[in-house]
């Protein structure tokens, strides 16, 4: 690394935030769920990894992989995508020359979308582990070799050998759909932080910009939304749409999330541009005739996404929170969906009795938001060290 690299206002930025205990706290938090949820096929199947049957091997367990046997076929295919995609990323770093070894990855990013898109749903009723245990095959299984959708016990049993987090009120595999609930967590989280920051940025960059009657307008708007409850207006929202017959699925939940939750990005984004604007560069752009939209997200913009990057990890952990609220009341995933707060629903009648149906998603809960909040933290001494003090 020569000097200049050294001293980039990123290295500068990172040496900041792992410095803080509270961002590496956060950061391994992160990655205690996520690694499971992208891997989530190889920890958590009930096909066998590897299968020998008649002198023949076979991967049973692939072509799920590409058309998951699930509701929420996207969010599945999604992870699955980006964990296969993270295998060829770090392959594709043992290529020597930078310009060829960009053109494969993006090469193979692309042709990694064809089966996702061509591989059919096949559906399958096959006990693979009674197979196993007759001699029929020989087979290597998961770590976990149920699926989040197979009844493998007993009715709210508790932990065991075979499962070790229990099972639930029809006998599946508690571990199992923790890890896949894994995956609808972070989704909402990520996706409805992301598209509440976009129209939150978009609306702070436009009214701060351009004042006038639009901003006028524009915050009276706001602060109508800000009379009521986030929480209950999400409740709302959601019931009127299924009163409508709507299909209650993860996508329509990220994007209820994300439009009720893009008031604070507007108004801080807002507050940023109004303070850039009356600095001399924005000045010397609007003299010197540039169009409006260049000097907004040309000049602008990377100025003030440090308190956008800090607001979004804390945006995460509060949409995790509201997914899980909502489909604790059954407003939110609906069964046979795995998600925590369904998990925790389950719970509700007899929470000492079931008290594996309590620990485990809130343990869950408790790590994916103090995690994001602290990596939000550690991100704000990192991006804004005047402010941290």
């Amino acid at each position: 690394m020569n000097p200049e690299q050294k001293n980039s206002p990123f290295s500068t930025a990172l040496r900041r935030f792992w410095s803080s205990a509270s961002a590496r706290t956060g950061s391994i938090g992160i990655l205690i769920l996520l690694i499971p949820a992208l891997l989530a096929p190889l920890l958590v199947n009930q096909r066998p990894l590897i299968m020998k049957k008649g002198g023949e091997y076979s991967l049973p367990f692939l072509r799920y992989i590409f058309a998951p046997e699930s509701s929420e076929k996207l969010v599945e295919q999604t992870f699955n995508y980006f964990a296969m995609l993270t295998i060829v990323f770090f392959l594709s770093r043992l290529i020597r020359f930078h310009r060829i070894r960009r053109w494969i990855f993006a090469l193979s990013a692309a042709a990694l979308l064809l089966p996702f898109i061509f591989t059919q749903p096949k559906l399958e009723r096959i006990n693979y582990r009674e197979l196993c245990k007759k001699g029929e095959i020989r087979a290597v299984f998961a770590p976990i070799p149920y699926g989040p959708f197979e009844s493998a016990g007993s009715p709210f049993e508790t932990p065991s050998r075979n499962h070790i987090f229990g099972c639930d009120d029809i006998g599946r595999d508690v571990a199992s759909r923790l890890i896949y609930g894994a995956r609808v967590s972070l989704a909402v989280g990520l996706f409805a932080t992301l598209t509440a920051l976009t129209i939150g940025t978009a609306a702070g960059l436009a009214t701060g910009y351009f004042k006038g009657n639009f901003d006028l307008l524009m915050m009276r708007l706001v602060e109508i939304l800000m009379c009521f409850p986030t929480f209950l207006l999400l409740l709302i929202l959601m019931s009127m749409l299924s009163d409508r017959k709507f299909e209650q699925s993860i996508p329509l939940l990220i994007a209820v999330i994300g439009i009720t939750g893009w008031i604070g990005p507007a108004q801080l984004v807002r507050g940023e541009v109004l303070k850039q604007s009356a600095l001399p560069y924005v000045k010397s752009c609007i003299v010197s005739g540039l169009p409006a939209h260049r000097i907004l997200f040309r000049h602008l913009l990377p100025n003030i996404l440090p308190p956008v990057l800090i607001s979004f990890t804390f945006g995460v952990a509060g949409a995790i929170l509201s997914e899980s609220g909502l489909s604790f009341l059954g407003f939110g995933v609906q069964m046979p969906t795995a998600s925590w707060g369904n998990l925790l629903r389950q719970a509700f009648d007899n929470p000492l009795d079931h008290w594996h149906l309590t620990l485990f998603p809130g343990m869950a809960l408790f790590i994916a938001v103090i995690s994001f909040n602290f990596t939000g933290e550690g991100l704000r001494r990192a991006l804004a060290p005047e402010k941290a003090e």
